[in-house]
């Protein structure tokens, strides 16, 4: 129906075939600084431990080295933070993901699917984090088959059917 390629549309790695986005007063290339995204690839490196992955990335968004001990305790990673994330669970995976996408605070996080591989306990913390981050007063945009989950977070809800809001 669309999701992931709207997903991808706002996140700036495909473009539209019609119509613009627009991200207030920002131009398009410095919104692209602003923008979180977690989809359906991790977008993490699987040789690399939590650490060093949200090591690189906190040099790519010029994000304060602290930031990187501050995901780790915030996602519960600790424990495993030094392992090659090839050996992690998909759920853990789908929290460095996560944690890496919130490294540089983003006014916009996009996710797309960011349940999945979560247990219950995990999706309940992955909605106290979207909580927390619209509190921080950023944009969360969640792309979900779950309605329920949609109603636990979401402020408003659309539905599209075949790349249009029903």
């Amino acid at each position: 129906s669309g999701k992931s390629t709207l997903v991808q549309i706002l996140a700036q790695l495909a473009r539209p075939t019609k119509g613009r986005v627009f991200y207030g007063d920002l131009k398009a290339r410095e919104a692209r600084r602003q923008i979180g995204l977690v989809s359906h690839a991790p977008l993490v490196y699987s040789d690399l431990s939590a650490r060093e992955n949200l090591e690189f990335f906190a040099g790519l968004y010029d994000a304060p080295l602290a930031s990187v001990q501050e995901m780790i305790e915030r996602f519960e990673l600790k424990a495993i933070a030094d392992r090659a994330l090839k050996t992690y669970s998909r759920g853990q995976t789908q929290r460095v993901s996560l944690a890496r996408a919130l490294l540089a605070k983003p006014k916009l996080l996009l996710l797309d699917e960011p349940s999945t591989g979560l247990d219950e306990s995990g999706t309940e913390g992955l909605a106290e984090v979207i909580d927390e981050e619209k509190a921080r007063g950023a944009i969360v945009v969640v792309v979900t088959h779950h309605p329920a989950f949609a109603k636990r977070v979401g402020d408003r809800t659309l539905t599209l059917v075949r790349g249009r809001v029903a």
